[in-house]
């Protein structure tokens, strides 16, 4: 089956819900590009993230977020991952409203802890109890991930292709995002 996208698909969520390996799926599913918007900003600065916030702090690393979603919202209707605070930003919201669709990778706080507990690449849980850090995060950031166009519940039973078959599901009751060729 072929698709056409008319809009830029922007996968949101936590760290570990599933935004990069579901997200590069649904772009093979859909025929399109997968772009990450973090590694955008680390071959923009050629630096990590956990560099980035560690000499310029999360300020200066949200502030380059912003200006590459922005770039990458203007150009060809691709998958895009964001990071896990990108949505955060009334300013990244409304930019990912004008110019795409966003998708909330639903997932709950055990199966992200489960996901990204042994990771080091996380500079935000690099704290003295990084699951209570996590659950902070998680509580304050759901009602904002609330806000997305679409929710998909990600479910540690579920593979990446099922569940980028289930954002295509989720998709294709948006007519002004994806049709059948």
């Amino acid at each position: 089956m072929s698709w056409r996208l008319k809009k830029t698909v922007v996968m949101v969520g936590m760290m570990g819900a599933g935004k990069t390996a579901v997200g590069t799926q649904l772009a093979r599913v859909l025929g399109v590009p997968f772009l990450d918007s973090d590694e955008e900003i680390v071959r923009a600065a050629s630096r990590s993230i956990a560099e980035i916030f560690e000499r310029d702090g999360e300020p200066f690393f949200r502030a380059r977020e912003t200006e590459v979603l922005g770039r990458l919202l203007r150009g060809v209707p691709c998958v895009l991952s964001t990071g896990g605070g990108a949505f955060l930003s009334e300013q990244n919201r409304r930019m990912i409203a004008d110019h795409g669709v966003s998708v909330w990778l639903r997932a709950d706080l055990d199966l992200l802890w489960h996901r990204v507990r042994h990771k080091s690449t996380r500079p935000l849980l690099r704290t003295a109890s990084p699951r209570d850090t996590l659950r902070s995060l998680y509580e304050s950031r759901v009602p904002v991930y609330g806000l997305a166009d679409l929710a998909v519940d990600s479910r540690a039973e579920s593979s990446v292709e099922d569940m980028a078959d289930r954002v295509v599901a989720a998709l294709l009751a948006r007519p002004d995002v994806l049709e059948r060729k």
